[in-house]
């Protein structure tokens, strides 16, 4: 009996339109994957500048915040402070982690510098050369219960003691006998951020990243942490009120700020952050190479060009210190 098959010719067209279907499928699938894998970037990029912007957020807003002490400054006839811990982060007069009483200058809760050294503020390491330092000093959540019932104050702690014209700088629990009827008693935190690489070990293999960096007083200590990797840059520019009405009158990038503007503890209303935020990973597929990208957009902006195959973005948003100026405060 007589079998018929395909003809050579009828095998290679359906070998033809075979590898076309194929072909279409493999390049569906690999853009796909290419536009997933942008997509997973992107979102990485999104959730570390937001996060990293929150972190410090919390912290820049409780500045200028002393609960229920109202004096314009710390000295030795209405404070009672604490020496400074070794390793201490400080730069210029009385900008320790707790008041110096006998200096004749204010009391810093707010200071900010651009990196130019492998050492900073006596405690910081190899930050990146031209990112911005930020050191804030801060009543940090609600007041807290000291009572002859309850106490929520911790051994190894620091707590700032509030009276109207007395303040305290106290460590470990608090002694609820010793506290004046209408004294307050809150958490109190020294932290300072700022930008350095990071080395991690990953599949066997050392890779160097970014990071956003703390410098935290933790008991008569300074302690170190990794806030947020992927943090590559960072700038500041403050708000000032420069003639007591509540307003900002002027902004001011870190170098054009004097000693006196640190020193007014009511006189700075906004900080505007500015971050750039770059994945951890190189892309190949990346073809805009040199790209720049700028943060601030005043006279002292900062533009910074890159050539190479990381995919980057800028995340900014303007800060105000709740509790500084008047009650009616306003911009």
């Amino acid at each position: 009996m007589r079998q018929k098959g395909f003809t050579l010719i009828e095998m290679m067209i359906s070998l033809f339109i075979g590898g076309l279907i194929l072909g279409g499928v493999m390049f569906t699938y690999i853009g796909m994957k290419v536009t997933t894998k942008d997509t997973m970037t992107i979102g990485e990029l999104q959730d570390s500048g937001r996060l990293a912007i929150n972190i410090m957020q919390r912290d820049i807003e409780q500045g200028g915040f002393w609960g229920t002490y109202y004096d314009d400054s710390f000295t030795a006839a209405n404070t009672q402070t604490l020496a400074n811990p070794g390793g201490d982060c400080f730069e210029g007069l009385n900008n320790g982690s707790f008041p110096d009483l006998a200096s004749a200058s204010n009391f810093r809760t707010i200071y900010a510098k651009e990196a130019s050294s492998t050492s900073e503020l006596n405690c910081i390491s190899n930050p990146i050369a031209g990112t911005d330092i930020l050191q804030i000093k801060f009543l940090q959540g609600e007041q807290l219960t000291v009572d002859g019932t309850t106490n929520e104050t911790q051994a190894g702690q620091n707590y700032f003691v509030a009276e109207q014209e007395r303040a305290q700088f106290v460590r470990d629990v608090v002694d609820a006998g010793a506290l004046n009827i209408n004294a307050t008693v809150w958490p109190y935190s020294h932290h300072v951020y700022y930008v350095s690489e990071q080395t991690y070990k990953v599949n066997n293999k050392n890779i160097t990243v970014p990071a956003l960096m703390r410098k935290r007083l933790v008991g008569g200590n300074i302690s170190t942490e990794t806030v947020m990797e992927g943090v590559e840059n960072m700038r500041f520019v403050f708000g000032l009120d420069t003639n007591n009405d509540s307003r900002i009158d002027i902004y001011k990038s870190i170098g054009d700020m004097k000693h006196s503007d640190w020193e007014d503890r009511k006189g700075i209303l906004t900080v505007q952050v500015f971050l750039l935020i770059r994945a951890l990973q190189e892309d190949p597929g990346l073809k805009l190479k040199n790209q720049t990208y700028t943060l601030g957009e005043d006279d002292n902006k900062r533009q910074l060009t890159f050539n190479d195959s990381y995919r980057r973005t800028v995340f900014t948003t303007t800060i105000r210190l709740n509790n500084v100026g008047s009650n009616l405060w306003r911009i």
